[in-house]
């Protein structure tokens, strides 16, 4: 995961590389998730930011691996395998963030079951890479709040959900004591703690569906790669 950092000393813009992260989280009620940063790979020709979400509840597993530009984190295409005892899944999305439409599609046994063309009229964001994409704002002040443009969970069309900041708390989760910024989601689907310190992840999430869901932090690994005054990449890492 590649971000556009300011470089003070020469005035230009630097990048900022989180390649190797590791973060990992349980879920209540009964599961577990990990996250991992990938770093740059190759997709068609193109570099590209890779990022991997590993999700265990009850009897599902749940494999995402989402493909997205190194800079702007905007999804170019997502691949997801569900394992459960009484049938797999395997779906794609494939995004035209310069066409702004997004190619699902749906297999079973290695068939094409299902293809659908979503169109929109702006970028489609993946909710997840966007977390970390906060990351790009170095101050972020209550009442701060952006409208995302993500792939609805059940119907083959698209949905506008805003984030909000409405505090800075503290939070108390596994892992330890953190100040967090605090969102929430409209419509209430979700709201989410990030770190206000580095490095700034999510800390804890609440998921509203019809089952609710809270997933805390246990531990993170991070590595952020920090450009020097020369340009350099300076390697920062916690355990």
């Amino acid at each position: 995961m590649i971000f556009i950092a300011k470089n003070n000393a020469k005035n230009e813009i630097a990048v900022c590389d989180f390649a190797a992260e590791r973060i990992l989280y349980f879920i209540n009620p009964l599961g577990s998730s990990e996250y991992n940063n990938l770093g740059l790979v190759d997709l068609n020709g193109r570099k590209v930011n890779l990022m991997t979400l590993r999700t265990r509840v009850l009897l599902v597993d749940d494999l995402e691996k989402i493909y997205s530009d190194p800079v702007t984190l905007l999804p170019l295409k997502i691949e997801r395998t569900v394992l459960k005892f009484w049938g797999d899944e395997y779906k794609t999305e494939e995004y035209d963030q310069k066409k702004f439409t997004l190619v699902t599609r749906e297999f079973k046994s290695k068939k094409l079951t299902r293809e659908r063309v979503i169109k929109a009229n702006g970028p489609i964001q993946n909710v997840i890479s966007f977390l970390f994409y906060l990351r790009n704002y170095p101050e972020l002040r209550v009442g701060w709040n952006y409208t995302v443009r993500v792939p609805d969970e059940f119907k083959p069309e698209l949905v506008s959900i805003t984030l909000k900041l409405v505090s800075i708390d503290p939070i108390t989760i596994p892992s330890g004591k953190f100040q967090a910024y605090h969102f929430r989601s409209k419509p209430e689907k979700f709201e989410f703690w990030i770190n206000k310190d580095d490095p700034r992840v999510p800390l804890k999430i609440k998921i509203k569906s019809f089952i609710d869901f809270n997933v805390l932090m246990k531990s993170c690994i991070p590595v952020h790669n920090v450009p020097n005054a020369e340009g350099n990449n300076e390697n920062q890492k916690q355990k």
